[in-house]
């Protein structure tokens, strides 16, 4: 199983970052529909560049655990994996943007993908090593759906916090 781990990690970030690109243009491409706007990028903000590793990254972990229902940890694994890539999003964005002034779009670009690849390689490391605490795999799975349905709301009912403004248009949301 332990080897196994390693391929099925490094599939779903192929999975996650081929499917997180698609998603940032889907919304665009698709004339702006509001049925896709929950699951793809709406704007540039720091917001929607999230969303983009969210939903790949927590549909594939569904699909996965049908394959690691022997693992009672799997959907801690998965909710520690994902919050890390999620909370790098902003943090790497910010912290260099404070530092430099200014991102150009191939570093944006890079942020995503370093994120990716630092969740799936902290849930490999997890995996691979003996089963860590989990107070409740319920409540991991439960925090996961709340994440979900705040991207959902968050889509069409946006805060007016910085993390949700675009940078390139000034607006929050669609």
């Amino acid at each position: 199983m332990k080897r196994s781990i390693g391929i099925w990690q490094f599939f779903g970030f192929a999975v996650a970052s081929f499917a997180g690109t698609v998603l940032h243009f889907l919304y665009d491409w698709l004339g702006k529909a509001a049925w896709i706007a929950p699951l793809a990028g709406v704007n540039e903000s720091t917001w929607e560049h999230m969303k983009l590793l969210f939903w790949p990254t927590f549909i594939f972990a569904i699909v996965q655990s049908f394959f690691f229902r022997d693992r009672e940890d799997f959907w801690c694994v998965k909710l520690r994996g994902i919050w890390l890539g999620l909370l790098l999003i902003p943090v790497l964005f910010y912290t260099y943007n404070g530092v430099i002034g200014s991102s150009p779009d191939w570093i944006n670009i890079a942020i995503f993908f370093i994120s990716a690849a630092a969740a799936y390689l902290y849930e490999t490391r997890l995996f691979q090593g003996a089963t860590i605490p989990c107070g409740s795999k319920r409540l991991s799975l439960v925090l996961l759906c709340v994440t979900a349905v705040l991207f959902i709301i968050f889509t069409f009912f946006t805060p007016t916090l910085s993390i949700f403004k675009d940078p390139s248009t000034g607006t929050f949301g669609i």
